[in-house]
């Protein structure tokens, strides 16, 4: 009965650094080789990382791409170990989205990516050519191995089917699939249905870490054929995860690349009748669904990865933000310290005329909680300043003083102006502090508290904060975010007694709209058809559609829901008002 151990090969990959992630692929290679490993697997277009966006348009980034793939494999010239590595592959008609069987130190097989993606975040019809062709099967220690890439999997009458015929006992699949809540257990489902389907075995490794404002979740994991989850990757974290699988005796002689000691490969002829049968599994590293982590950890790992990645990848040190003694800013702060430790965050606190006591004190508290320094730099003379000199612009001379939602988004400006002095004369990254239901009722000051380089909580509605806030206090011995943030009701504060209930519905009301009208695509009649108040919907619609122009200029955030604002979400600033609307 043959035996193969495969290497889960769960990567952080840089896009672009064409030689950090060859250099990473090798490291795993030998140590893939140490565990005794005949195969190791890879994420998709693990050479470039991914996306690699118009960087693939760049001929000279496309050919290095190919040099650093040729490195890699002359690397195995001394290793047992058969690697399957993503990669970027150049013809006459256009560029492939590829795998590259490597062993014996050259590339003994090329796939391409047959089926592309070209919907939520995904826009590889606009760089790929798609793959045709017989399936490319190689076996090795008398294992027939097929290969796919991310979506060809998910498709039900894509390769798989065609590669399982062929004699394909184990199918590799290389992946970069996103995170968002819910996910993993998506893909797990997904998997089995494709394996018991095919009666194959099939290595799932996905990539690990963030990318912009994707993040990608790892979790690769091994299902039999029978759909039963073998082997499991843990999830936000690189990995390696070695696997030994038994499988029966080919049953005839496939039209596959032959892998021997010598790195030679020959195709034999198809004989008809190729038979699959039921595979004996001896898993390692199993991870059981009961152990995963619930929905709140997480997207809760997914916000710190994505902060730490953008953070560190992009060449930053330290970062940090305005702390207003809310909820937001307080979440964004203890996110910041998980994924950075204490010494590389900072906190401002800027109180106002308008700033509530409690508000200045549940900072500090915060601060002493998270062991990050706090500077205070009130802003009431500057805000006199600034009232003075436009009081006169705008036809208020007598008072000498701004009111009302100028005055209001004035402070909030202030405020964006010290931050970003900061970062600039420290070199700090600035975090903001808006969520998901401010940014889509358009519950921001542009220039303002949305100035910075990175938002953290962007895809995470204002119930979620809270209930997020509560789940991290629960891990600590002592809660690290002050209860009377939690406790005490939203405000700006930055007119007196302000609340946010004041200008929007209650979060509990206006969250499930605004999840059902932007994350579920509904239109505002189908909302009035479920219930919806029509009025309440007029006025929440509106106020979306209309907040366009603001989240077009805000900073980009971490994804963690189906449908995230930015390059997931694709809306018209100019739109015709409640076209869509009761």
């Amino acid at each position: 009965m043959p035996e193969l151990s495969v290497a889960l090969c769960q990567i952080n990959t840089v896009v672009g650094d064409l030689d950090g992630n060859s250099s990473k692929v090798i490291d795993y290679l030998v140590e893939a080789e140490r565990l005794g490993c005949d195969l190791a697997v890879f994420p998709e277009l693990t050479i470039t990382g991914y996306p690699p966006e118009d960087l693939l348009l760049k001929p000279g980034f496309v050919r290095e791409n190919v040099e650093a793939l040729e490195r890699v494999a002359k690397a195995t010239a001394d290793l047992k170990t058969v690697g399957v590595v993503g990669f970027v592959d150049p013809s006459p008609i256009g560029v492939f989205d590829a795998a590259a069987v490597i062993a014996k130190g050259w590339t003994v097989d090329v796939y391409h990516k047959q089926r592309l993606p070209n919907y939520s975040v995904f826009d590889e019809k606009r760089y790929f050519r798609a793959g045709t062709g017989e399936p490319i099967l190689f076996k090795l220690a008398g294992v027939i191995v097929g290969l796919a890439i991310c979506e060809d999997v998910w498709v039900a009458d894509g390769p798989v089917p065609g590669e399982a015929k062929s004699g394909a006992q184990l199918i590799a699949v290389l992946n970069s699939s996103p995170y968002y809540d819910g996910r993993l257990a998506e893909r797990q489902l997904m998997l089995a249905e494709r394996a018991a389907t095919n009666s194959c075995t099939i290595a799932y490794v996905n990539q690990v870490g963030g990318q912009d404002e994707l993040i990608f979740d790892g979790g690769s994991m091994v299902c039999g054929p029978a759909g039963e989850l073998v082997a499991s990757s843990s999830t936000f974290a690189e990995e390696i995860t070695a696997v030994r699988l038994h499988f029966p005796e080919p049953t005839g002689i496939g039209n596959y690349v032959q892998i021997d000691d010598a790195g030679k490969r020959s195709k034999p002829a198809r004989p008809a009748g190729f038979g699959t049968t039921l595979v004996h599994l001896e898993p390692e590293n199993i991870t059981t669904e009961e152990t995963r982590p619930p929905d709140l950890a997480a997207m809760y790992a997914a916000l710190v990865m994505g902060t730490r990645d953008y953070v560190e990848k992009n060449g930053f040190s330290e970062v940090v933000i305005g702390l207003s003694g809310g909820i937001d800013s307080s979440l964004v702060a203890t996110i910041a310290v998980d994924a950075l430790g204490p010494d590389r965050v900072h906190g401002v606190s800027m109180p106002s005329r308008y700033s509530s006591r409690g508000s200045v004190d549940d900072a500090k508290e915060l601060a002493q909680n998270l062991g990050i320094d706090l500077q205070e730099v009130p802003i009431e003379e500057v805000h006199r300043a600034f009232s003075a000199s436009l009081a006169g612009v705008l036809g208020v001379p007598g008072v000498g003083r701004l009111s009302g939602l100028t005055d209001e988004n004035l402070q909030s400006r202030i405020r964006g102006v010290i931050l970003m002095a900061i970062s600039n004369a420290k070199g700090w990254l600035v975090l903001t502090t808006g969520n998901k239901s401010e940014m889509a009722v358009g519950y921001s000051t542009l220039y303002g508290d949305s100035a910075g380089g990175f938002a953290v909580i962007k895809d995470v509605l204002k119930t979620t904060v809270f209930k997020m806030s509560e789940w991290r206090n629960d891990q600590a011995e002592k809660p690290v975010i002050p209860e009377a943030v939690i406790l005490k009701p939203p405000s700006a504060e930055l007119r007196e007694d302000q609340r946010d209930d004041q200008s929007l519905p209650p979060y509990e009301v206006l969250d499930p709209i605004l999840k059902a009208y932007i994350e579920d695509d509904m239109t505002a009649e189908e909302l009035v058809y479920l219930g919806f108040d029509p009025g309440l919907i007029s006025r929440v619609v509106s106020l979306v559609d209309r907040a366009e122009y603001k989240r077009r200029q805000m900073p980009p955030g971490v994804r963690v829901t189906t449908k995230a604002f930015g390059k997931d979400r694709r809306m018209p600033i100019t739109v015709k008002p409640n076209r869509w609307g009761p």
